[in-house]
């Protein structure tokens, strides 16, 4: 068994105006730091709309069709942007993060990392935004549950934001279990603790600017690792974001790649012990470029690691 490295070159495709932090180099720099690495290498398929609409509803899909631009750039909000190439790059990355689930759950690989963009995680059923255009996760999710009978997943979000999009496209539904940390206060301003979703599925944790290692490890072990021991997931899914490296210049959390490499480890306990070791890894945030490629290339070693 091994681990798949899954990405499309037309996620380089999808420009960002001149400064933007969501730029192309994320993820030429992430590709780099894992270019010398033994991963299975897969090329993303675009993601069928029947995938969408099962957590998006059609108007939205036809919405952004319907913004694309044959050139130049549209601003869906002051920081989600649209350009020619964006619209395959988002459906490579949602593909990416559907073609990980088969592969996982059919044996081929151990566990899956998708090295994609855009992100996905804030994008909420009818509203594009936060850099993010499709809930690429909860695809993923939904992707499971219906096309692999799974009764149970659970997705972690150690994104230093708040991940509400994938809150909003997957509390309703008791098969879920969704658990994330971020910095508060900070964008996009949601997940309190008193957000728990329709089933008691929705674990918000909270943190302050400057807390570094010791708050993260913390209430990851006491809190979310337990919950998801109760869950019992038959598949683990993660929106992985590096931006609460201490080095990210749009929040304050203080981490560092050590961090990454050991939440990712106990990820992959619990994986061991409720799923066969199924994860599939999805690339969030991370806008400082040296911060992100390490911090990602610990994650996905850890991968290979258990899936070796």
């Amino acid at each position: 068994m091994t681990t798949a490295l899954i990405t499309h070159p037309d996620c380089l495709g999808h420009i960002t105006p001149l400064g933007h932090v969501e730029q192309v180099a994320r993820l030429e720099y992430v590709l780099r730091a894992l270019d010398d690495l033994d991963l299975q290498r897969e090329k993303a398929p675009l993601v069928a709309d029947d995938d969408i609409i099962r957590v998006h509803p059609a108007g939205h899909l036809h919405a952004l069709r319907e913004a694309a631009p044959d050139k130049g750039s549209v601003a869906l909000d002051p920081d989600t942007y649209m350009s020619p190439g964006t619209l395959d790059a988002v459906f490579r990355a949602a593909g990416a993060c559907v073609k990980a689930v088969d592969m996982v759950m059919n044996g081929d690989v151990a566990n899956a990392f998708c090295a994609v963009r855009p992100p996905g995680h804030h994008a909420e059923k009818q509203t594009p935004m936060g850099f993010c255009l499709l809930g690429n996760i909860a695809i993923a999710a939904k992707y499971a549950l219906d096309h692999h009978r799974l009764a149970r997943v659970a997705i972690v979000d150690f994104d230093v934001h708040h991940g509400n999009g994938t809150q909003d496209l997957l509390e309703a539904d008791k098969r879920v279990f969704f658990a994330s940390t971020h910095q508060m206060p900070l964008y996009p301003g949601t997940g309190h603790t008193h957000e728990t979703g329709a089933h008691n599925n929705v674990l918000n944790i909270p943190l302050r600017a400057g807390e570094g290692s010791s708050a993260f490890r913390k209430v990851i072990q006491q809190q979310v690792f337990r919950a998801i021991d109760r869950f019992s997931p038959q598949l683990l899914l993660i929106s992985a974001g590096f931006d609460a490296h201490a080095d990210d210049p749009l929040a304050g959390l203080n981490l560092v790649e050590d961090d990454f490499d050991w939440v990712t480890r106990g990820l992959c306990d619990l994986a061991d012990k409720h799923c066969g070791g199924r994860v599939v890894s999805t690339l969030e945030g991370g806008y400082d470029l040296d911060a992100l490629a390490a911090s990602a290339a610990a994650h996905v070693k850890v991968l290979m690691e258990r899936g070796a």
